[in-house]
């Protein structure tokens, strides 16, 4: 009798995952009708769908609960209740002496504090953390002149199980995922309903140009900046960091947090196919030449499939790779100069998709 190899176990599943929806579209309009079939199936497999049956008649309410004047912008904490039993904690941040309507980046974080990304250390290791990394990317986002909501991932910060802060976790997303098994749900598709829900609010609330919405976050943050722009379309540039590769790859074979796994992904398709749901709308891929966790081999592998992608849609020159010479971090120069670019051609009376 053979050994059983688990790494040969597991290869052999994803070969034989049927991936409905690998792209294959040869013209515009078989793009069109492939994005309405598998945005719709992906809705569902990420649990939103549900949540929409199940909330169609709850009516998010926001509250602020602080402001601090920081020269240059205004750093305000609210919380939106994005359903009856959770007030979600959000910071929003406001650029001084602008006037119109404005640009909107949402910055959802990866696994570490919320606060981060306003560039709230907490020690001197978050601290450290933050600089080497430059993952104070909200901070980044106002200083550019943009309005920014920098959310709390579901799971993280205020929204851990009490059980696991009190055990100073970084994070209840086991627990979260397993939860949500029970009842149809997943960590991903909850943290999408969260940023939509806060660019309904925004898009009422706030000052916001409705054509110049982006999203950017690094590593779990790069994971929602993906999902949620492949589904809303009103997140007009994707910027995912450190993310971007093929599930097979990375969250296949490398060990991640549980919050990354969506049941049956594969059976409609890679990660490139999700990805590919955002055409025509520019998207760049932040990489980092040395992340062990999503390896370089496999983010290029994915880009070039993209790539292919955003071509039959007609805009290949709207797909973009950065990459950084580092690990698994933030790369901001891989970031601001794609979105201020597009964000200055949206922002043109003539332009349109």
């Amino acid at each position: 009798m053979d050994t059983f190899d688990y790494q040969k176990h597991i290869k052999a599943l994803y070969k034989s995952a049927s991936r409905q929806f690998e792209f294959s579209a040869k013209s515009f309009d078989e793009f069109e009708k492939w994005k309405l079939s598998f945005r719709s199936r992906l809705l569902e497999a990420l649990g939103i769908s549900l949540m929409k049956d199940k909330l169609y008649y709850y009516q998010p309410s926001a509250k602020q609960v602080s402001s601090k004047d920081l020269g240059d912008y205004v750093r305000e904490k609210w919380y939106l209740t994005v359903e009856p039993t959770v007030p979600l904690p959000f910071w929003l941040l406001l650029p001084k002496n602008k006037s119109g309507r404005l640009p909107l980046v949402l910055t959802p974080h990866g696994h570490n504090h919320p606060d981060l990304y306003v560039g709230i250390a907490h020690n001197d290791q978050e601290k450290k953390r933050m600089v080497e990394g430059e993952r104070d990317i909200a901070v980044q986002a106002v200083k550019e002149g943009y309005i920014v909501i920098a959310p709390t991932s579901r799971a993280f910060g205020e929204t851990k199980f009490e059980f696991e802060h009190n055990k100073g976790k970084i994070s209840s997303c086991r627990t979260e995922l397993v939860h949500n098994l029970l009842v149809g749900r997943t960590p991903i598709g909850e943290r999408i309903w969260d940023i939509s829900r806060l660019i309904d609010w925004a898009l009422i609330h706030l000052n916001v140009d409705k054509r110049r919405i982006a999203i950017t976050g690094n590593s779990g943050g790069g994971t929602i900046s993906l999902f949620a722009s492949a589904c809303d379309e009103r997140i007009t540039v994707a910027v995912p960091s450190c993310y971007f590769c093929t599930f097979e790859d990375s969250i296949g074979i490398i060990h991640h947090c549980e919050c990354n796994y969506i049941p049956g992904i594969l059976e409609l398709g890679e990660m490139f196919d999700v990805a590919g749901l955002i055409a025509p709308r520019p998207f760049c891929a932040i990489a980092g030449k040395d992340d062990p966790i999503f390896p370089l081999k496999g983010v290029k592998y994915a880009f070039n499939k993209l790539r292919h992608i955003y071509g039959v849609a007609g805009v290949p020159e709207r797909c973009e790779l950065y990459v950084g010479e580092g690990g698994h971090r933030y790369y901001k120069q891989g970031a601001w100069p794609f979105i201020r670019k597009w964000f200055e051609r949206f922002g043109k009376a003539n332009f349109s998709f």
